[in-house]
Formats: C-alpha cells, structure tokens, sequence
C-alpha cells in the first residue's frame, strides 16, 4: 500500500467515526427507548407470572393470550408512533348535530365530517325505467372521502402522523361538538365544532396542545382533503361541467380549476378559502383566523359509467400554532348567502367569466330576483325576464329591421340582376354592391345590432344552468328546469341527442324555421349568397342536437324570445315601418354624391380584381 491509499483509508475512518457521532441517539432517546424495552420486559414478565411457575404440566391460559397480545400491540405502538400511540386504539363512533337546515354526522376516527344532509332539497334522478326519483340529498357522503392532517413528527415511522388513524374522544354540549385525541404526556389534538343557527356554516377550530417539542417546526401541516363528488342533478353531462374545485388568493380574484378537464392549480400565495363545489351545492373551507399559507389542488375526470361525478383533491398548507380559526360552509350555491361571508364566494356560482359574469351576477340576477318576489312560478319569470331583456334591446332590433326592410325595398332590383347574368354568380354579387352602395344601404345594417346582443345571450347561457333559483323548479310539461324536459323517450340513444325529446327545444326549433321563413319572404338571401338560403333552414336542425340536453330554462326562454321576435318582426314591419318612405330615403340617397373608399368600396373592388 502507498501513501495515498493509506491516507485515503484512514480519512474514511475519520469520517465513519464524525458520521456515528452525529446519528448518535440523544439521552432523551436512548432513556425512551429503554422505557420501551423495560415496559415490554415487564409485561412479558407479568404475563408468565400469572401461571405456575417450575410445573411443566401447567400450560398458559388461554385467557391470557389476548392480555399478552394486546399489551405486545401497545408496545409496538409506542415504538413506532411515539407520543401517539394512546390514540390510535379505539372504536369508531358518529355523533350528530343539527339545526333545522342541515343534518352533519360526524365520525370520531379521525375526528372529521362523515355525512351533511340538507334538509331543504332532494337530488332528482332517473332509474333504469327513466322514472324520476327524489332521494335526500347529502354532501360529503362517500366512503372513498378523506379529510385529515398530516402532520410532520420527528423521530417515528415515516415522519408524520395523519389524523384520520386517530380516535377522537367526543363530548357535545348544545350546538358544540369537541373531538379530543389524548396524546402522551398531557398531549392532545382537539377538533371543535359548532354549528350556526338555521344557517349552512360552522365554526371549525383546531388546538394543538403540547406538541411544541414533537412537531417538526421546520415543515407545515398539511390539511389533505379528497372529495368523490357525487351526482345530485338529472342531467349529469351538465353538472359534471359546472363542478370543480374553487378558491381564493388574499390579493387575487377568486379563480378555480378547469372544468371540462384534469387540472392541477399550485397557489404560492396566502388562500382565503377553497371550495369543492358540485353545480349547485358547495363544501367551503375559509380561514377565519388569518390565511392558509398556501395550497395545492387537483380537480380530476371520472367516467361518466362511474357513479361519482369528479375527484377533487386539495392540499392546504397550515403553520403550525396553537389555535387555527376556521369556517366550514356545507350548502347551496345561493349567491346572497354566499355573498354574505365576504371574500367573494359569490363567485363559486358558475356564472360565465368577463363581461358575461358580470352580466349575469349584477343585471341579469338582480331583475330575476324581483320578478321573483312577484310571482312564484318561475316559468312566468322566465317570460317577464324575456319580455324586459326584449325591451331593452328593442332599439337595435329595430335598427336591424329597418336595414332588412331596405333590403327588401331593393328585391326587384335584385331579380333583374338575376335575369341578367344569370348564372354569373360574382357578377351579380359585384352589381349587388354596386346598388346597395348606390341607395346607402349596408348589407351588415341587420347584422351589427345582433352581435351588439351577443353578450346578454351568452350570459343566459350560463345563467339558466348556474342559478339554483330554478333546480327542481316546475313549469308546463318540465319539472326541472335546470335540467333538460321530457316529453318523448326514444327507443335508442342516439349521439349527441340523447334517447329522449325536448318538446322546449323543439318547439323552439320549429318557431326558429317560421321565423326563418318569414324573414327570407322579405329579404334577397340569393343576392348575397345562395347557400345562406339553405343554412339558415339547417341551422336550427342542428341546435336541436346542441340544445336537447340542456336546461330546459334555457330553452323555454329561446322559445319564449323567438316568439317575441316573430311578433316584434311582424308588428315593426306593418305598422311601424312606413315601406313609401323607405323607398323615398332610398332615392334620397341615391342623389346623394357617394363617398370614396370605405368598407363597400374595397368590397367592390376585391370582386372586380377577382
């Protein structure tokens, strides 16, 4: 051996003999230990002491095998979980508490909420025959579900104890219900609960006494939240759409995660409160006492096969003191309710994004609940909410219509210019500019006041589905007009339409071809472009596909406005819109010098150039 070698094997001596002092056990852990050893001794001891001792006919009871056992089972308890060990033996027990909203049973094994029933709604759902049934409807029900702590200990087997292995000793008193885990040495975690009178919320505090030395101080505690969300709602294609998991950053706006896919949001910042919301009912988690510190969620697809309708897991980081103030809200997504606790809860209502939402939370709503103070069936709503949003928008209507009208003004016109060039399409689309540029009329005049509508239909889009104001509501032949009507079962499914009519969305269809029909009796479709003349028919075909399935709120307002606007179209045109006087502004501007350029300008010259 060289010098080299001999120094490299004694710098490895050197550093095996730092490395075993380092991972040396303390004094406190080597005396714990031989606590341990002396108390497993002992019971060894005490268990040979309750035979005969020197008389090899004397067998052990079999009585004192599970006395020998069980004391083997605490002992290995205390080895492996610590200070822990007196709480993970115990038997399982619910207890209750309720006020005259809601029903919460509690489980004393990890000291955490088994089952909410709301009393105030059913979930109506279709057997295998397709009848409706109503059940009780419960929150927070699934055996798969997991609430618990995880939190971070020093010196035991993998270093962190969960809660939900815990047994929680209960104690009620009135509307109070404490879940005590009695640790070792004066230790305890304790969960306690306190319901609201005639209200959805709960106060929710966590005390940790004695783990200050126990704890590792160095990592948080971790709240590790997993909810199968079940199917509450008929229509199940729409409520797996509007349910996810929420939440709020302190300095952000509440945001949440993808609905129509997995998602996975990491949210560095302080959270106010997360939310794990189904599309009309929500269970919140806020802190009251300041913030968590952060958190991680996940929002999971399942298999519509599958009786759940998602997974949502959330990781919720909580530093570690003595008393943690919280606030558990288990109930419905009603936006006063929701708008009372603060911190934008509001939001968790499934109202669109943008200007939509904000249609929706502060025009649409506000007017629905009036209307609704007025009258109780909310089908009558329904139209009185169409007749007002009719009324506002009337003055664009009207707009489109008088463009239509010169339009039709022009029909003759148009016809010659047919007979002429016949089958020179882009001949007579350049003559076609040519005249309207010639007369001043704007073939998009009928077309700028629809897309200036576009955000209110959009916004019902999202309203009718989102609001709990028509779950379960009645009106005409739809008991529920949250989720899509009934009125024909087809012996089949067929794809994209379902294995059932809606006589709504048929009915809407239908006054969509008349409507159609009317119009094109006005108006030259063929000048501008032929196919228009046939799309316009197969459009509302293929709605009938798109709306089928969904809220039949929705679809009894697309009724109820295309009705109106037939009515409208028919009342505008005959009696407020004077046909001489369209041909005299007509002439008038023909006379008129026309302007250079501009959008019919360049039209025009991009049909000659072709």
């Amino acid at each position: 051996m060289d010098k080299n070698t001999i120094i490299g094997i004694v710098l490895i001596f050197l550093l095996f003999l730092v490395w075993v002092k380092i991972n040396a056990p303390t004094e406190e852990q080597l005396a714990e230990m031989q606590r341990v050893e002396d108390s497993l001794a002992l019971a060894e001891q005490r268990a040979l002491d309750s035979v005969t001792i020197g008389d090899p006919a004397v067998a052990v009871p079999d009585s004192t095998q599970p006395i020998v056992q069980d004391s083997l089972e605490q002992l290995l308890k205390q080895r492996e979980y610590g200070i822990f060990a007196p709480a993970m033996s115990g038997s399982a027990s619910e207890h209750i508490l309720e006020n005259d909203m809601v029903q919460i049973v509690f489980d004393s094994k990890g000291g955490t909420i088994k089952r909410v029933k709301l009393k105030h709604f059913t979930k109506l759902l279709e057997d295998e025959e397709h009848n409706d049934v109503y059940e009780d409807l419960y929150l927070l029900e699934d055996v798969k579900n997991t609430f618990e702590y995880i939190i971070p200990v020093s010196n035991i087997r993998g270093g962190e104890i969960r809660t939900s292995e815990l047994y929680f000793t209960p104690a009620v008193n009135g509307n109070t219900l404490s879940l005590v885990a009695n640790l070792g040495g004066g230790a305890k975690i304790s969960q306690v609960y306190t319901l609201a009178d005639n209200a959805y919320d709960m106060d929710y505090r966590l005390q940790l006494s004695g783990l200050d030395n126990i704890v590792d101080k160095g990592r948080d505690i971790q709240i590790h939240w997993v909810n199968y969300l079940d199917k509450l709602e008929k229509s199940t294609q729409y409520e797996r759409i509007y349910s996810t998991v929420h939440y709020k950053e302190v300095d952000e706006n509440p945001s949440y995660c993808s609905l129509s896919s997995d998602d996975d949001e990491t949210l560095e910042q302080e959270v106010k409160w997360v939310a794990h919301s189904n599309q009309f009912f929500n269970s919140a988690l806020i802190a009251t006492g300041g913030s968590f510190k952060g958190a991680r969620l996940e929002s999971r697809m399942i298999d519509e096969s599958e009786d759940d309708l998602k997974l949502l897991t959330s990781y919720i980081d909580v530093p570690f003191q003595q008393q943690t103030d919280m606030k558990w809200y288990i109930g419905p997504n009603e936006f006063d309710v929701l708008k009372s606790y603060g911190y934008e809860m509001e939001d968790i209502i499934p109202f669109g994004w943008s200007v939509f939402g904000t249609i929706n939370r502060w025009v649409i709503r506000p007017i629905f609940s009036f209307l609704s103070g007025l009258v109780g069936s909310k089908g009558i709503v329904i139209l009185l909410l169409t007749l007002i949003v009719k009324a506002a928008v009337f003055p664009l209507t009207y707009k489109m219509l008088h463009s239509q009208s010169k339009m039709g003004a022009l029909k003759p016109q148009m016809a010659k210019l047919r007979e002429k060039y016949k089958d020179d399409q882009q001949k007579i689309q350049m003559e076609t500019m040519k005249i309207y540029r010639e007369y001043g009329v704007n073939p998009a005049g009928g077309c700028f006041p629809m897309l200036l509508q576009m955000p209110i239909w959009f916004a019902l889009y999202r309203f009718f589905p989102a609001s709990i104001e028509f779950r379960q509501a009645s009106f005409l032949w739809a008991n529920d007009l949250s989720s899509y009507d009934v009125f024909f079962r087809l012996p089949v499914e067929i794809p994209f339409l379902g294995s059932h009519i809606s006589l709504f969305t048929f009915l809407w269809a239908v006054s969509m071809l008349v409507y159609t029909y009317y119009n094109s009796k006005i108006m030259d479709m063929n000048s501008i472009n032929p196919m228009m003349k046939y799309m316009q028919y197969l459009m509302p075909l293929m709605f009938v596909f798109f709306f089928n399935s969904y809220a039949s709120g929705l679809t009894c307002y697309l009724l109820f406005s295309n009705l109106i606007n037939i009515t409208q179209t028919i009342v505008t045109k005959n009696y407020l819109i004077n046909n001489d006087k369209i041909m005299e502004e007509l002439d008038r501007n023909k006379k008129k010098p026309k302007k250079k350029g501009g959008f019919q300008a360049r039209l025009e010259q991009a049909l000659k150039e072709q």
